[in-house]
């Protein structure tokens, strides 16, 4: 097989003394061509080192009979732009990344690549550009930083800030953690999108085995980096490529992955954006499929209590594989020549999990801690949690979709009343919750900062406000057309699309409307369904009286999931009380009973005569749901297949719990702690 090198060559006659006039010898002039591209620069820690990775795979290639050019297309800093109009440069940066890489590769077609980067767009872009340049590859992740003393990590700093502007810490306890959190190079030291995009190269198959995501500074690093050069010589040998490695299984793997280590929701933004150059097309959906049911194992920030160094120290990639190996795709192809399969089971026999353990042993005692690995991993018998780590909400706010991080959301935020305050900027919002004009009980809006309206900036600093504050974070939402950084925890739902830039209905909300948030949980493969209707700020005295009847129906309802009471019992409650008030109660849409599906039977309708239909008896567990008219009961579905409307335009509330029928009466399941209500 000719290399794709020397075929230019006979077309170039100039190549060759423009190359030896580079640095090359004549007689690397003739061997298989690596190209080594790089975020490498003095952007930021996470590509101030690269050049040693560069140096490393260039070495590499050459050990293998190869020579390695050196191209570099260096990255931003997300949070060296945090809070500024700088941020609105950021996503925009992948692309251009990515379009280097390809306009470098293919102006002077090489014959094998490797792609070294750490960072949140420079990670994804690297990935992209392979895609599209599709040559014989090889992904080297630039690792993680260090923690500072405290276990200080980066993702802190919003927090400390935060406290200094509400005057909580001095300006000296600040300055202390921002000359600490930033200790050595590589990315920040939690899961956030940089170290989640680097976990998805290796998941990818993209990677060598157990090298995403080291700590920076360790020398097993440079190893990995000269390995990969020397592999792409290999593979450029072989004339395998990317595309003939990475299929629909692979996304799913990584997706798993990204389940079970509680990964960034900007991996929603990257992976099918990767997956599109790929020809391969995944969405929201695809991560809220393979999330149901997930076991979250992982124990490191922001969502955990530990910094990500550690999650090499526990194993890294291949232990999070290992322990969710029945629902990899075993057989997914690698960049080594073997599958995912064969390649967990090398690591095994060739002592890796022993070299983890020793560097766990040497973190415990430098930081003066006493952590096992499944502190940090936990096995899939005892999981964190059992439904992935992201779900995707839908409503006639977000029609195509919004994006939550539940595992780093307080529970009692699952389910709350809210009042309704938009903002149309993050500066004008992040004033606000500063200066105390944002309050407890607030549903907080930011809207027109989606990929249209200014580049879809990350509302960091927003969330790092509002969840510092131990009453605001467990008692308001922050609800966006934007993004969060992957250090970004609290009640904060993302991704809100249509976005309010090209109409959305995110745009449409007002001070005064009415908005109602139902939401669903699956706990041991039990579902739960709740749903409440929340005022936007201040609303009228008519408003505030459907409210309250619509509240004390579902009540009604709830007191009558008794033993010896039939179905239409609760039907008649809810019924009297909402026309007794002068409403109507909606017959299109019904409650359901509930189980280990979201909807079984019986119907529980919301209307009905006393001492007719279905017996209830213990054991039972319905989902009780009044929705109630302030006009007609009729209701029509949009175009949309997805928004309802009240004929008449009138206001509608619609509220619902989980109920368990028991012998001693009924028992809410869907109630937020702290806040029982008595049936």
């Amino acid at each position: 097989m000719e290399l794709t090198s020397q075929k230019m060559r006979k077309l170039a006659p100039e190549l060759d003394p423009l190359r030896l006039g580079t640095g090359w010898t004549p007689d690397e002039l003739s061997k298989p061509q690596i190209i080594v591209e790089s975020t490498f620069g003095d952007s930021h820690p996470g590509s101030g080192h690269l050049d040693k990775l560069v140096n490393a795979a260039c070495k590499g290639a050459a050990e293998a009979g190869g020579h390695g050019a050196r191209y570099f297309a260096t990255d931003i800093c997300d949070g060296e732009s945090q809070g500024t109009d700088g941020i609105n440069f950021s996503l925009a940066s992948r692309e251009m990344i990515a379009n280097m890489i390809e306009i470098h590769a293919n102006a002077t077609p090489f014959d094998g690549g490797v792609y070294i980067s750490s960072c949140d767009k420079g990670m994804p872009a690297n990935l992209m550009g392979l895609a599209r340049v599709n040559i014989p590859s090889v992904v080297v992740t630039g690792g993680t930083m260090h923690a500072g003393p405290e276990l200080l990590t980066l993702e802190q700093l919003g927090m400390y800030s935060a406290k200094y502007e509400r005057g909580e810490i001095d300006e000296a306890k600040l300055n202390w953690a921002k000359q600490n959190a930033c200790p050595s190079c590589g990315a920040c030291s939690f899961i956030g999108t940089a170290s989640t995009m680097q976990i998805m190269a290796e998941a990818l198959g993209l990677a060598l085995p157990g090298s995403a995501l080291l700590p920076a500074t360790s020398p097993d690093l440079v190893e990995y980096a000269r390995r990969a050069g020397y592999q792409a010589v290999v593979l450029a040998k072989q004339g395998l490529r990317p595309s003939d490695i990475v299929t629909m299984d692979s996304f799913e793997n990584a997706i798993m992955v990204h389940a079970a280590i509680s990964g960034s929701t900007n991996a929603l933004l990257h992976l099918p954006a990767i997956a599109h150059e790929f020809g391969i097309s995944i969405d929201g959906d695809t991560f809220d499929r393979l999330h149901r049911g997930a076991k979250y194992l992982l124990d490191i920030r922001p969502a955990g209590r530990w910094p990500a160094e550690f999650f090499y120290y526990a194993g890294g990639v291949p232990a999070i594989m290992e322990e969710i190996r029945d629902v990899l795709h075993l057989d997914a192809m690698t960049i080594t020549g073997k599958t995912l399969g064969e390649n967990l089971d090398e690591l095994k026999a060739n002592g890796f999990y022993e070299h983890c353990q020793q560097l766990l042993d040497e973190a415990n005692a430098r930081c003066g801690i006493k952590l096992t690995r499944a502190d940090i991993i936990r096995p899939a018998s005892d999981p964190i949690g059992t439904d992935g780590s992201i779900a995707i909400l839908k409503g006639n706010l977000a029609p195509e979709g919004a994006v939550i991080k539940h595992t780093a959301c307080p529970k009692e935020m699952f389910q709350a009343v809210l009042r309704a305050r938009p903002f149309d900027s993050e500066e004008e919002c992040l004033d606000a919750v500063l200066h105390h004009k944002v309050e407890k009980g607030d549903a907080v809006f930011i809207r027109y900062e989606g990929p249209q309206g200014s580049g879809m900036p990350e509302m960091f600093y927003t969330s790092e406000a509002i969840s510092s504050d131990k009453e605001l974070g467990r008692s308001i939402a922050l609800i966006t057309d934007g993004r969060f950084s992957g250090a970004s925890t609290g009640p904060v739902i993302g991704h809100c699309s249509p976005e309010a830039q090209t109409g959305g209905p995110i745009a449409l909300v007002e001070e005064g409307d009415l908005i109602s948030i139902d939401t669903g949980a699956i706990v041991d493969g039990w579902v739960g369904d709740n749903a409440w209707t929340y005022p936007v700020g201040t609303v009228a005295p008519e408003v505030q009286r459907l409210l309250e009847v619509g509240e004390r129906c579902m009540w009604e309802g709830l007191d009558n999931a008794r033993p010896t009471k039939r179905l239409g019992d609760i039907g008649h409650a809810v019924q009297s009380l909402a026309e007794a008030a002068g409403y109507s109660v909606v017959r299109d849409y019904v409650g359901h009973g509930i189980g280990r599906e979201m909807h079984e039977d019986p119907n529980v309708p919301n209307f009905g005569r006393r001492r007719t239909g279905l017996k209830l008896l213990p054991g039972m567990v319905l989902a009780i749901e009044p929705m109630v008219n302030m006009g007609t009961r009729k209701v029509k579905q949009c175009s949309d297949g997805w928004l309802v409307r009240t004929r008449d335009g009138k206001p509608s509330v619609h509220f619902e719990k989980t109920v368990a029928i028991t012998e001693d009466g009924p028992v809410v399941l869907t109630t937020e702690e702290g806040h029982p209500r008595p049936v």
